[in-house]
Order: structure tokens, then C-alpha cells, then sequence
């Protein structure tokens, strides 16, 4: 490798590692606070979070690797340019076509990766996060249980008590539970108690108990039960058809599903390796800047350009979904003038104009 190509491309992938390091630190705030969202709603067992956050930052891959590879070519080029380094190179004979190889060096490899995330490894996290909420809706394990601990629900259904529980927490030995509900307040004690799942709803089957039931003002309107076997449904679990969702589907399985919806679901996940692609052609021109300028103008810029583009993306694949665009136009009218700009943006960039001669 020569000693230029070496030099840009070390400069091109330090930037870039760095803008990513910066935009994962950020992105893992975010999704945390996300899943943290989901677990007070009860929709994601306590149990499963860090499980739930990990694969929440591979699903959203595909939208942070292409905007820390375009910042951190901003601030590589940019660098050059303000310390002075590329208009020297200029002077040599390095332009557009020249500096191409370095950059292909760490925007080939950084496109495969955002294509293989896009087509793959997303998908693959989604499904497998849908499918553990699934099972661990169906385990009172999961939803933060222990044998000789109060415990409150998912989504503040109740307080549950039990003395012992089987290893996947569908077998529950002397429990207590306590509800509240309009006014009135709900305890029930079993000797046993089973967890059982119809559809989306969850049932708690109990065995050999009591149940008290009264107002909560202080009121004397109180009733208690004995029975052999009460059923005391706990909150309902959201639930999805895994196999038939295009966003939890395999790429390949979408290629033969001719509805709207797949459709539309398989153009949204080609687009994020061509719009990296298309925004580090942008990257170069836009960082050109006059030495000892401030660079962070043209990296708002690049953002700027980065999140109109991602919003038409997901726009688009909103119409291709309900209609309002033809399945045959894809997200092509998005993709191909961008890296059609991006390619004359980037072959363009100091090119010298001829002056127009007079008549």
C-alpha cells in the first residue's frame, strides 16, 4: 500500500471510529431509556432487560454506522483541509480520482457491514427480541419473581408472594397475591399455583386457598372465600404474529412475499447501505472549507443532509406499506439521485471551471 493511501486511510478510519464511539455511547442512552419505558409499561419482563438492550442497539445498527461513517469522514477531510494538508496534496496532482482508493479502503468494508446488519443481523434481533418477551411473558421467573419475595407485576397488576417456584417459574408453592382495583382490594392465598397463557391473556391457577375481597375505605362490605381452585388473570401480554411480520421476517423469505407491507420492508432494508454509500461521496465535498475555519458548520451540514435523507427513507417506506406509492418505485427515486449527487458532488469538488469567453 503506498505511504499516501496508508496515511488517508489511517486519518479516514481514526475519525470515523472516534465519531462512532461518540454516536453508540449517545444511541445506548437512548434505547436504554426505551427499554426502560418498556418494562414499566409491562410490555418487557424486568428479567430481560440488558438481553433486550443489547439486541435493540444491533437493530438500530443500521442507522448509526452510516452517520458515524459520514461525521467521521467530515472531520477527517476536514482536518486535512484545515490544517492545509489538502490543498498540498492538490498541488501534487491528488484529487478526487486519486483520493477514491483510500476512501473505498474504509467505505467498502464499512457498506458490507451495514448491509449485512440491514439484511441480517437486524431482522434477526428483532425476532429474537419478540421472541423472548413471548416466552417470558409466560414465566413469572423472568418478570422479576423470587422464591421468599414480594414482588410487584408488570404493569402494576398486583403483588405477588411466593414461598417456592420451579425453575421456569410457571410452578409457584404457597402464594399470597394482592390487588387493587376501583376502591376495592383483592388478597388471595393457595397452597399451589400454575401459570397458564390463553392467547394473549395469562391466567394464574391456584389451588387450596382463601380469597378476601373488601373496600378500601374501611368499610365493613367484606367477603371470603375458600375454594378448592381459583383462576386470577394477571395483565395481559402483547403479542405478534412472529411468522407473519415482515419486520421480523428473513430477508430471503421476503424476496417471495408479494404484499405491500414486504415489499415495502424489503426496500427499507436495502437502502441503508447505498445511503451510507451516497453520504461519503457528500462527506469529501462538504468538508472542503478555507484553512483555521471552524469545521463544526459543515458537520451540522452533513447531519442535516444525513436526517432529511433517513426521514424520506422512512416516509417512503410508510407509502410503499399503505399504497400511496407503487411497489415498483421503491425507494429508488431517493436512492439513485443521491448517490447520482453524490458521485458528480464528489468528482466535481475542485475541479476548475473554465471562463466563459466573451462575444
Amino acid at each position: 500500500m503506498p505511504k499516501l493511501d496508508s496515511y488517508l486511510f489511517r486519518e479516514f478510519a481514526q475519525t470515523t471510529f472516534a465519531a462512532l464511539v461518540v454516536l453508540m455511547v449517545v444511541s445506548l442512552g437512548a434505547v436504554f431509556a426505551d427499554v426502560l419505558g418498556d418494562i414499566v409499561r409491562g410490555r418487557v419482563p424486568a428479567g430481560m432487560m440488558l438481553a433486550q438492550l443489547g439486541l435493540q442497539v444491533l437493530n438500530y445498527l443500521p442507522m448509526i454506522l452510516p452517520l458515524g461513517l459520514m461525521l467521521g469522514l467530515l472531520m477527517g477531510v476536514g482536518r486535512l483541509y484545515r490544517d492545509s494538508e489538502m490543498p498540498v496534496l492538490t498541488s501534487i496532482g491528488v484529487g478526487p480520482v486519486r483520493l477514491l482508493r483510500p476512501l473505498m479502503m474504509l467505505v467498502g468494508p464499512f457498506v458490507l457491514v451495514i448491509a449485512a446488519c440491514s439484511m441480517w443481523l437486524g431482522p434477526w434481533a428483532r425476532e429474537y427480541s419478540q421472541r423472548m418477551i413471548e416466552v417470558g411473558q409466560r414465566s413469572l421467573l423472568v418478570a422479576g419473581l423470587e422464591a421468599g419475595r414480594f414482588v410487584e407485576l408488570p404493569g402494576g397488576g398486583g403483588v405477588v408472594y411466593a414461598n417456592a417456584m420451579s425453575n421456569d417459574g410457571t410452578w409457584l408453592g404457597r402464594v399470597f397475591i394482592y390487588r387493587q382495583d376501583e376502591g376495592r382490594m383483592d388478597v388471595t392465598s393457595a397452597r399451589t399455583g400454575t401459570l397458564t397463557v390463553e392467547g394473549t391473556t395469562r391466567y394464574l391457577t391456584l389451588d387450596e386457598g382463601f380469597r378476601v375481597e373488601g373496600p378500601m375505605d374501611g368499610g365493613r362490605d367484606f367477603r371470603l372465600m375458600r375454594y378448592a381452585s381459583n383462576e386470577v388473570r394477571l395483565p395481559d401480554a402483547e403479542s405478534r404474529d412472529i411468522d407473519d411480520d415482515p419486520e421480523l421476517m428473513p430477508t430471503l423469505t421476503l424476496l417471495g412475499d408479494g404484499r405491500r407491507e414486504a415489499r415495502a420492508q424489503l426496500h427499507f432494508r436495502i437502502a441503508p447501505p447505498l445511503l451510507a454509500l451516497a453520504f461519503a461521496l457528500l462527506a469529501v465535498p462538504l468538508a472542503r472549507s478555507p484553512p483555521r475555519q471552524a469545521r463544526w458548520g459543515r458537520i451540522l451540514m452533513g447531519l442535516l443532509a444525513y436526517v432529511f435523507g433517513v426521514n424520506l427513507m422512512l416516509l417512503g417506506t410508510n407509502g410503499l406499506a399503505s399504497g400511496k406509492l407503487p411497489v415498483a418505485a421503491g425507494l429508488w427515486w431517493l436512492l439513485l439521485p443521491l448517490l447520482a449527487l453524490g458521485a458528480w458532488m464528489y468528482f466535481g469538488d475542485g475541479r476548475v471551471r473554465r471562463p466563459r469567453r466573451r462575444s
